[in-house]
């Protein structure tokens, strides 16, 4: 996939200005204007919808968003295919309080669509959880901002995306049609205090995820930053990349990996988390599982992740099939993890924290590899625990080095039912070097136009 960004620019000429314009408007459906400005269908501070509809319903190529110094407020909006919407810097689009009675209304969708360009750098889409989240409204999890179902050549581009009723951005299938959405770039975008996660991928093929920040999810599980959930055996997770993006400060975990409905049938799936850093969370760092026996093969890979700061288990599996996906840690770091609870009253303190719930899903857990992986951990407790709740299928296929930097002596808590475990822990002295590292380059993202 070729991602290259180009800057937009217009000619006066072809904007004549952010005002109800009828002249304007007859030349774009015409087609004799590719450039359209959605405020010459009449901008209302009361109620956009009609000129933002109607804009990107014009047949326009282009639809610039302008700032108008006042909100476009709007209720649910259909995108089409073949169009760049582009909202000016300063520009706040938001739910129209009242509405979104829908259990699955959201702000802008896409059902079935391809070649659309979201671009907004310095640009808010703002949707109304806290009246979502009261009496006056059906309980639901699915009013999410941007949502795009059977889509293809599809790029979300420098956009501030907070308040939903839902995720910030949802990527997926319809529950009668599971085609594919395919080359998906989300970049620079913004995703914070959405009700259920900051992104969903249920289904992709060619995704990246890219320069983003996920924090303060908050309202109904999981609260992740990312999650990446097939809801069905015939959907793909394939060629997904998640580069250079901060999950901070999430009720739930900073990176979900779900791969319980898939199975044999279901295409290998191949993730990778590269230079990404998992901050402050109320949850888990990295959550990965169920991965079942009868489920895909394929590749889970961190790459240069950083997890810090984190209430919980740094890295929660559980009933991940040591037969399935293979999970890679390369030089990955874990600072500050399992903040809450003291082990071992509270098993979910470890940083690596293996359980087995159900001997149904698999009947040997394992399948993780790790390389010049680093803990800097100064509690007294194992760094890697393994449980096993209802079932007796012990762990098996853990191999590589992780360096431990601790006071203490490492210990390793995998039980007695394992096999092919080769794995070694170093034992470093606390240094400067238990430094955390700088986050990721915050520069281009969408609170910088």
């Amino acid at each position: 996939m070729n991602w290259l960004i180009y800057p937009i620019a217009f000619a006066e000429e072809e904007m004549p200005g952010n005002f109800t314009n009828p002249a304007a408007v007859k030349e774009v459906l015409s087609g004799k204007r590719t450039v359209a400005n959605a405020a010459w269908w009449g901008f209302n501070q009361e109620d956009s919808t009609d000129a933002l509809q109607g804009a990107i319903n014009s047949g326009a190529s282009k639809v610039i968003v302008p700032y108008t110094g006042s909100a476009w407020i709007v209720r649910p909006i259909n995108l089409v295919s073949n169009l760049e919407l582009i909202f000016e810097p300063g520009v706040v689009v938001i739910a129209k309080k009242g509405e979104f009675r829908g259990k699955n209304d959201c702000l802008f969708s896409a059902v079935g669509k391809k070649n659309i360009v979201l671009r907004g750098y310095g640009a808010t889409l703002k949707m109304q959880k806290n009246d979502y989240m009261s009496s006056d409204y059906s309980k639901s999890e699915f009013r999410y901002i941007l949502a795009f179902r059977i889509c293809s050549e599809i790029k979300v581009l420098g956009l501030t995306l907070k308040d939903s009723g839902g995720d910030g951005i949802f990527v997926g299938t319809q529950w009668t049609n599971r085609r594919t959405c395919r080359n998906i770039l989300i970049k620079d975008c913004i995703c914070d205090n959405n009700y259920r996660q900051g992104i969903s991928i249920t289904c992709a093929e060619n995704l990246l995820i890219e320069n983003c920040i996920l924090k303060n999810t908050n309202g109904t599980g999981p609260s992740a930053g990312i999650d990446l959930e097939p809801s069905f055996p015939e959907e793909k997770m394939v060629n997904v990349v998640v580069n250079n993006c901060i999950s901070e400060n999430n009720n739930g975990p900073g990176f979900l990996v779900y791969l319980a409905k898939l199975s044999k049938k279901s295409e290998d799936v191949s993730i990778l988390f590269v230079n990404c850093h998992v901050k402050g969370g109320r949850g888990t760092g990295i959550h990965i599982g169920p991965a079942r026996d009868e489920g895909p093969k394929g590749l889970v890979e961190f790459r240069n992740c950083t997890i810090e700061d984190i209430d919980y288990s740094g890295t929660y599996i559980y009933d991940k099939s040591s037969t399935g996906p293979l999970l890679q840690f390369n030089n990955c770091k874990w600072y500050n993890v399992g903040v809450k609870g003291v082990y071992p009253k509270s098993q979910t303190s470890i940083p690596f924290y293996f359980l087995s719930r159900d001997k149904s899903v698999t009947k040997k857990m394992g399948g993780v590899e790790f390389t010049d992986c680093y803990v800097y951990d100064e509690k007294n407790r194992p760094i890697m625990l393994f449980e096993e709740l209802n079932s007796i299928c012990g762990i098996f296929n853990i191999k590589g080095i992780i360096n431990v930097e601790s006071t203490f002596t490492p210990k390793v808590d995998l039980g007695s039912k394992t096999g092919d475990i080769e794995l070694k822990i170093n034992k470093l002295s606390p240094s400067k070097h238990s430094e955390v590292p700088d986050l990721p380059d915050p520069k281009m993202r969408g609170d910088t136009p």
